[in-house]
């Protein structure tokens, strides 16, 4: 096993615009992905809850 090295590894410049990047692409997958999956769980609870309360 080699030894590890004490300390963070510096990035470049080039690795870092891309984790940025990937970290933009992660943000616009919430919004696109788990925002609208959380509005339905959240509609099929309200509906559930006034048909409930209606009978």
């Amino acid at each position: 096993m080699p030894k590890q090295l004490k300390g963070k590894v510096k990035e470049s410049s080039k690795e870092k615009r891309q984790r940025k990047k990937e970290f933009q692409e992660l943000q616009k997958q919430i919004f696109t992905i788990v925002l609208p999956t959380l509005a339905v769980v959240a509609a099929c609870i309200v509906v559930y809850v006034y048909y409930k309360t209606k009978a």
